[in-house]
């Protein structure tokens, strides 16, 4: 399905790299305005800002760490003073720092709960009275089938995941009354450059668990956030959309 999302304001957290740039990426090509943050790779956002305005597509690049509230409120406030409003937001900023909980420690802990849940926090909160004063908005967070199903060696990633599903159930309760809805995509094994991080035999353990028998593109995940972005989805929020190949089923 071809989405048009002409004159639709986007902004994407951690947006230079793997399903973050998919997102972006398929956004533009829907139409869209597209704003996107980065925590250092000034560089990378810029040359996507470049690509994109050879396009003709209007783009945003936002330095700053999801995890601290203030990069949250200047990411948004960046977006409405540049095109007045914003439409839909994607939550997809995220870190790994993975072992078994005996080897974790409290900065691994901290680390990860801080960009994968609280810069969601931060963001949706920045968004609230933007999206409450319009009465629209979509938000669209990246969570994990391992918040779905857990993983060992991954507590701190999974417990992350799992927060976003119940952050956002309760998030899309608050604001459904103001026509903002919010949904969950949690993706199972993804070729990107995190995944490719892990080590050859969990790389492998994992992709023989995938009925589907392969790993998704980040272009996968991308087409399913620009559904839940989409008016095609208007009567759906609250949801929880796994594009895994099977893999919790």
């Amino acid at each position: 399905m071809d989405f048009d999302l002409t004159d639709t304001t986007v902004l994407v957290t951690g947006g230079t790299r793997g399903i973050g740039r998919a997102i972006v990426e398929a956004f533009a090509d829907a139409g869209a305005r597209v704003a996107f943050t980065y925590r250092s790779s000034a560089e990378t956002a810029d040359e996507i800002v470049a690509e994109l305005g050879a396009r003709d597509v209007e783009a945003i690049a936002i330095q700053g760490d999801v995890a601290k509230p203030e990069a949250a409120e200047d990411a948004v406030s960046a977006v409405t003073d540049a095109w007045g409003r914003l439409d839909v937001l994607v939550n997809n900023a995220g870190i790994t720092r993975d072992g078994l909980m005996l080897r974790l420690d409290a900065d691994d802990w901290d680390a990860v709960l801080d960009t994968n849940l609280k810069g969601v926090f931060n963001f949706c909160k920045a968004a609230y009275r933007p999206f409450m004063r319009q009465r629209s908005g979509a938000v669209i967070n990246i969570s994990s089938v391992v918040g779905v199903m857990g993983n060992a060696g991954q507590t701190n990633y999974a417990a992350s995941k799992a927060g976003i599903i119940g952050f956002t159930k309760s998030f899309a309760k608050e604001l459904s009354g103001r026509g903002v809805r919010a949904n969950v995509v949690a993706p199972g094994y993804v070729a990107t450059d995190m995944t490719d991080a892990m080590n050859d035999d969990a790389r492998q353990a994992m992709l023989d668990a995938v009925p589907l028998g392969r790993p998704a593109e980040p272009e996968d995940i991308a087409q399913a956030v620009l559904f839940l972005a989409s008016p095609a989805a208007s009567y759906i929020t609250g949801h929880v959309l796994k594009v895994d190949g099977g893999l919790a089923m």
